[in-house]
Order: structure tokens, then C-alpha cells, then sequence
């Protein structure tokens, strides 16, 4: 069945129908990663998008138990080549089924190199994926251009807290949109790792007196979250550790008077470089974002740069003065990897009191 990828800017690709049949609008970003399509889609960073993937054969491994959440979150998938007989011990099924389960539409044999270039140039913009060859431009493109993310983060956190039992630090995880890995990075290193929804009270989280705060990944704009960062200023105030990744970093930023700002096509990858400004090493990170923390925002008695994006210069994580905070932009749980700035999950636990 044809399938037709529709921007707002009126550009119109067309291609193989893959997954659901049924029409969708979504924000159109890219993905530079070569494997982990599975840990793509189940992220929930991604809700509210559809994903291009650059690397031009996706699904030759098929799908292996790697979800990165309940359930898949990409609103609708944009692949070169599709494999549909994939090898791999570890395979449970393909990935054009798992597709279909998901309910998510998906499109195969776009040229994801012509319409990678016209993101990076263009920006990221709206778009729609649809199987309707009678379509009629004149009333899609007020759809795309009326589009937004909206309110992801209530849609992607848990319903409930819930605990990953462990005999070392005990951990509260706000959940924005968390990966499962951020948990097992903490439980694999003895921790006592409880999970509690966005819209935790700040008193609540404090009352179980946890030896340490990790703030999670999550979806959207940061600067949407108004209820959730009054919440991060009074964990900011008090005395407890507190490490934070990627939409976790922003709402810090935010609670403590930064800005943030949308970058024009985000950096979503697993090969972005990273340098510590501290020792200048450059780490090699995954990243899944589309706004940043504006570092002349930042008051310089309240954080300091920590990381920085050695390909744009954008700020990558900052250490707070005085506190024992500390929040990082790209990906340390990183699944399938790299997993090059792992050691920064050591460097909370001996925040908190703990050792290596």
C-alpha cells in the first residue's frame, strides 16, 4: 500500500505504507543512530514525534527484549529500508508486526537522507503520514501548522510510585518520561531505587528522606512543566543529592531562574561529543532532545557550565554552587550504548555518601 509523508512546508514524499494504516500529525524529527530502533521507539522522550531514522536498513535484528518502557511512544516511523527477515538469537518477532501492536504508522522507502537534509535546513517542522491517495494538500497543511506536542509529560510518567528493591543508597526517581535503564543503572549499583510520578509533591518525595534525588528524562517543551518546576524548587532547597538527565537538566535550569530554547533540529543520536570542562575529555553520548539550557541564562553563583557540545557549543550539564547538584543533558544510562559517561551514576552514589 503507497503512503504519502506530508511537511507543513508543502513537501510531499512518498513511500510504502509500514505499521498502522490509519492517518497521523506528528512533529518530524531524525534519529543518527545505527542500531537500538527499539530502544528509539519505546523511549518516551519521543511522544508527540515521529522519527526518521537516518541509517538507511532498520530492523535486522528484528525485536528483542530491549523496551526502554511499557510501550512504544513515537507517534510514527520513517525508515529507508525496512528488513523483513531479520536474524538475530535474540529475536522475538519483526519489527513492521511489532509496528502494527503499537498502532503506530510508519512509512518505508523514503529517501530519509534527502529529507534529513531538508530538517537540518529547514528545521524541524510538522508532518503527516497518511494512505489516503485522494488527499487534499489546501486543507492537510493548516493541520500541520496548527500541531503541538502538548501536555507529554502527564501522558508518559507511571500512574503510581513503585519500588526496584536494593540493600545500598535509597534513590527517589521522578518519572517525567523516564527510561527504564536510569533505574537499573542505579538498582545494578545496590541502590533502592523508587519511582514516583511527575506530579509528586516536592514534601512527599523529601518525607521518605531518600539519600539522593534523580530527576529523569522526558518529552516536550520544559518550559510547559510550570506545576512540576515550583515542585524542583523545593528539592532544590533542601540538602539532599540530586542528579539530573536530559528534561530532568531543564526543569533544574528553569527552577533556579535559567532559560531554555529550541534548538532548529535537536540533537538525537548516538554519537554526539560531549567535553568535560572540568578535566577537557571528550565523551562520546547519547542524545534525545530538541530544546537546550541557554547558558548565559545561568547566574554563575547559582550553577556553572559542567559539559558543553563540542559540535555546536550548546550546554551539555551544569554543577550547582554550594549544593550537591549536578545535571546533564545527554544520556549516561544510554541503551544500546555508548556508554562512555556510565561513571557518572559512581559519581552520585559518592554524592550521597556511598562508594564506587
Amino acid at each position: 500500500m503507497k503512503a504519502f509523508l506530508i511537511l507543513e512546508d508543502g513537501t510531499v514524499l512518498t513511500g510504502t505504507s509500514i505499521g498502522s494504516t490509519r492517518d497521523m500529525i506528528s512533529e518530524i524529527v531524525f534519529n543518527t543512530s545505527m542500531t537500538g530502533y527499539l530502544e528509539v521507539l519505546t523511549d518516551p522522550s519521543y511522544a508527540g514525534q515521529a522519527v526518521v531514522m537516518t541509517y538507511p536498513l532498520i530492523g535486522n535484528y528484528g525485536i528483542t527484549p530491549d523496551m526502554e518502557s511499557r510501550k512504544a511512544w513515537a507517534d510514527g516511523y520513517i525508515v529507508r529500508e525496512l528488513s523483513r527477515m531479520p536474524s538475530n538469537f535474540r529475536c522475538k518477532g519483526t519489527i513492521q508486526d511489532f509496528l502494527k501492536e503499537q498502532d503506530i504508522p510508519g512509512i518505508a522507502g523514503v529517501d530519509t537522507r534527502a529529507l534529513t537534509k531538508i530538517l537540518r535546513e529547514k528545521g524541524t517542522m510538522n508532518g503527516m503520514i497518511t494512505t489516503n491517495e485522494a488527499y487534499n494538500l489546501e486543507e492537510i497543511l493548516p493541520k500541520l501548522k496548527a500541531y503541538t506536542v502538548g501536555d507529554v509529560v502527564t501522558k508518559t510518567t507511571c500512574d503510581k510510585e513503585y519500588v526496584f528493591p536494593g540493600e545500598g543508597k535509597k534513590v527517589a526517581l521522578l518519572d517525567l518520561g523516564a527510561k527504564n535503564n536510569i533505574a537499573k543503572s542505579l538498582n545494578d549499583r545496590g541502590c533502592e531505587v523508587t519511582v514516583y510520578p511527575a506530579h509528586t509533591p516536592a514534601e512527599k518525595i523529601l518525607a521518605a528522606e531518600p539519600d539522593g534525588i534523580m530527576l529523569s528524562n522526558g518529552p516536550g517543551d520544559p518550559e510547559t512543566n510550570v506545576d512540576i518546576i515550583e515542585e524542583i524548587k523545593k528539592l532544590y532547597q533542601s540538602e539532599a543529592p540530586i542528579f539530573a538527565i536530559c528534561l530532568g537538566h531543564q526543569l533544574m535550569a528553569l527552577a533556579t531562574g535559567g532559560t531554555t530554547h529550541k534548538l532548529k533540529y535537536g540533537h538525537r543520536g548516538g554519537n554526539h561529543p560531549v567535553k568535560d570542562l572540568k578535566t577537557n575529555r571528550v565523551y562520546i553520548s547519547s542524545q534525545n532532545h530538541g530544546y537546550v539550557v541557554d547558558t548565559e541564562s545561568i547566574d554563575s553563583s547559582v550553577a556553572v557550565p559542567a559539559f558543553t557540545n563540542v559540535n555546536d557549543g550548546t550546554n551539555e550539564g551544569l554543577s550547582y554552587v554550594g549544593k550537591n547538584i549536578f545535571t546533564v543533558q545527554f544520556h549516561p544510562e544510554a541503551c544500546p550504548g555508548p556508554q562512555d559517561s556510565g561513571y557518572l551514576f559512581d559519581r552520585f552514589i559518592e554524592m550521597m555518601g556511598g562508594t564506587k
